[in-house]
């Protein structure tokens, strides 16, 4: 569920390996791009939910655990704690950490929208990766994550506090038709009624709904709204410290754990290579994403135990038991220990399929095998399917460039690949298997230039679709779509300031070939 930091063996040690996040990005140089903007987006529909565990079946549920936008947040309490303030919408804070590592403070805004019919909320407190709100229907929640690390002194938020938070904590509320959370965002804070949906107060949404979706700053913090526009309801959050949002106050020597109100704001004005978040994986501010590679199954004879949150009652995660197999049809294999925080198909609110949500660090689940959207409808999802943001005057002018971007060279390091991010050797667009051969399949974006049509869209300019070959679309040479790699600068955790440069990210980037609405007036 959170953003992918830049190196995880500083934050959560070397057992944790990262999870896989291709990603649409849009640069503009028009003051405001890197702060507000408007998408259109049409939900995806999923196959009928009779016979799930058919070979080659999928769900949204089993390929996106979440699809996102996102944007770079100031944070006065979080990575890399070396200034105390941060100028909101302000490209006064674009500093390369090869200049200097005093760098403001900085959090990341993923607006997360969670396809429908899998296991309950509030699973993800605990086990994330892939749940859902309703039977049928989909809701947002806005996510700001923050890091409780200092790079150059080689020091992290207390053990203590962490113990609660964790050192990349969550600001965590679904979106709401009244606009106030429906229990406590901030981390320090947050209970199970943070991640419980409300079905009176929360925006619920059908497949196939024709929505859109904004966010822009406001005094009291950036504000997140999504209207239906097929049946008429609006919700929105404000990361506001009047709706509860906070910052853990870093501490790292002692044991205090307390949350500092806060309003959350922008922190760049425009959107470009330069607008980073320099704890992050990803090199981006304003982005689409599709966070895949959390779902895999699990199916022989042994049960999965039936949990609330996937783990035992001493915390740890419910496993395929021994004996089961993960994949599916003629690609099964022995269960494997990736397969974890394992949930069985009776919890299911609607499509009963067993299934585990760890990252999928051998790369041979459902979401690496060609079952994404490919205009077969009866065995596929319908592609999501989302505008290029619009940004200026009212929202009016198409952002410039877009990039495709893939954080592969950071998943792919050891211990699950050979990819060696100093030089690049062994780092692949295609992602290796834990058998040592590369994976069967992996996701791109298209370009409808009808809306998408062919797909059941509404037309109205061209959209984005993610998943497989698709009429109609132009797939930019499919996989080849991602680049080249990417060097970028990092701090040295404990390194007095000092940095390196590694590759996290594949990225190409282009001129903007899906303006939104038509309009051709790019900045």
């Amino acid at each position: 569920m959170c953003a992918e930091v830049a190196n995880s063996s500083d934050v959560f040690g070397s057992e944790y390996v990262g999870h896989d996040e291709p990603s649409a990005v849009f640069y503009s140089n028009v003051p405001g791009a890197g702060n507000h903007m408007t998408y259109s987006m049409r939900l995806p529909s999923d196959p009928s939910p009779a016979n799930p565990n058919t070979p080659g079946k999928s769900y949204q549920f089993q390929l996106n655990g979440s699809i996102w936008f996102g944007m770079a947040l100031c944070a006065t309490q979080s990575y890399p704690e070396q200034v105390s303030t941060c100028t909101p919408n302000s490209d006064s804070n674009i500093l390369d950490p090869a200049v200097s590592p005093d760098h403001a403070g900085t959090a990341f805004v993923e607006l997360q929208l969670y396809p429908p019919g899998w296991i309950p909320w509030p699973t993800w407190q605990v086990a994330v990766g892939a749940s859902a709100c309703d039977p049928t229907r989909w809701c947002a929640a806005m996510n700001i994550f923050s890091l409780a690390e200092d790079p150059v002194a080689g020091t992290t938020l207390n053990s203590t506090c962490a113990a609660r938070t964790g050192l990349e904590y969550v600001n965590f509320a679904f979106l709401t038709k009244n606009g106030r959370p429906t229990a406590t965002p901030n981390p320090v804070e947050s209970t199970t009624a943070t991640f419980t949906p409300d079905l009176r107060r929360d925006l619920f949404m059908n497949s196939g709904d024709n929505i859109s979706v904004s966010m822009g700053d406001t005094p009291h913090g950036l504000r997140a709204t999504i209207n239906d526009r097929t049946t008429g309801e609006t919700g929105s959050m404000t990361a506001s410290a009047a709706n509860g949002f906070g910052q853990v106050q870093y501490d790292p020597t002692g044991t205090s754990c307390v949350n500092q109100p806060y309003d959350f704001h922008p922190m760049y004005s425009t959107s470009s290579e330069q607008t980073r978040v320099i704890w992050a994986a990803h090199t981006y501010n304003i982005s689409f994403t599709s966070e895949i590679g959390h779902f895999e199954n699990c199916n022989g004879p042994n049960p999965i135990p039936a949990t609330p949150f996937g783990v035992d009652a001493n915390g740890n995660p419910i496993t395929c038991p021994a004996g089961n197999v993960e994949g599916f049809g003629n690609h099964t294999s022995p269960t494997d220990a990736d397969d974890d925080f394992c949930f069985p198909g009776t919890e299911a609110l609607r499509i009963h399929i067993n299934g585990c949500t760890d990252t999928n660090t051998g790369f041979d689940s459902l979401g690496y095998q060609p079952v994404w959207p490919d205009g077969n409808t009866a065995l596929h999802p319908q592609t999501v399917l989302f505008s290029s943001p619009r940004t200026g005057p009212g929202d009016t002018v198409n952002y410039s460039r877009v990039a495709f971007e893939a954080d592969l060279p950071r998943i792919e390091a050891p211990p699950v690949g050979p990819c060696n991010r100093t030089t690049g050797v062994g780092c692949t667009l295609i992602p290796i298997t834990d058998k040592g051969t590369p994976a069967a399949f992996y996701p791109f974006f298209s370009a409808f230039q009808n809306g998408g049509q062919n797909e059941q869209g509404n037309g109205g300019g061209c959209r984005w679709g993610f998943g497989n070959v698709m009429p109609g679309g132009n797939s930019f040479g499919q996989n080849a779509q991602y680049g080249t790699l990417l060097f970028s600068h990092y701090l040295i955790f404990g390194g007095g300031g000092a940095f390196r440069t590694i590759t996290n990210n594949f990225r190409q980037i282009l001129p903007n070939p899906c303006p939104a609405g038509g309009n051709q007036n790019q900045q």
